[in-house]
């Protein structure tokens, strides 16, 4: 399978030598961010063009970017630019920051194969086809649904996803919302993050 090429797929980031060498590579240890060699209450694995369904990994990109281990800033700094540049609807849900170890994207095509119960997918597929106005931090389009958790805990509850009011916003201030939300996090190892695809979906924790 074709991959880009790091410094291609991350510019701006730069990596630690000794995850990038042959030893490296022959173990299959994602490059680091040199960040890591120093930082350890905070880091994600990030696969931006993989979803993971059952096991499976179905690259949504080609060609796809490599999975890279970042630390809280380098995986913002990605964030920022990846997110605001998405087109599509997002309903993103606030993690929980005690417990969280995987935050990833689904899109509604897949909702199934991602193993959501019936009527949380319907729920979802229901709330990104709403209209949603403009960005309640700006006078952009509103392409987001932000659902804090004091809104929806579990995301298991049907009922609430479908009639919490939730925060309209642009996909500039999504990407925001989001990174301010794993900034109060105080310490994390997220083990897989990718990156919006499709038309529509909804980030979600494990």
């Amino acid at each position: 399978m074709a991959v880009t090429p790091l410094k291609q797929a991350y510019p701006g980031v730069s990596f630690r030598w000794r995850s990038r060498n042959w030893w490296a590579r022959l173990t299959r240890v994602p490059p680091e961010c040199v960040h890591l060699e120093r930082e350890f209450s905070w880091m994600a694995t990030y696969v931006p063009d993989t979803l993971y369904l059952q096991g499976k990994a179905a690259v949504q990109r080609h060609p796809a970017r490599p999975e890279v281990s970042l630390c809280r800033a380098c995986l913002q700094g990605q964030l920022e630019n990846e997110l605001a540049g998405y087109r599509g609807r997002v309903l993103a849900f606030e993690p929980d920051g005690s417990a969280f170890s995987q935050y990833f994207f689904v899109a509604a095509p897949d909702f199934a194969a991602a193993g959501l119960k019936p009527d949380v997918a319907a729920a979802i597929e229901k709330r990104v086809q709403e209209p949603l106005g403009t960005c309640q931090g700006c006078d952009e389009p509103a392409r987001w649904l932000w659902i804090p958790r004091v809104q929806v805990e579990s995301l298991d509850d049907a009922s609430s996803i479908a009639t919490v009011k939730g925060l309209a916003l642009c996909p500039r201030h999504g990407a925001q919302q989001l990174c301010e939300a794993f900034s109060a996090v105080s310490e994390a190892n997220l083990l897989y993050m990718n990156a919006p695809y499709g038309d529509a979906g909804a980030y979600l924790w494990i």
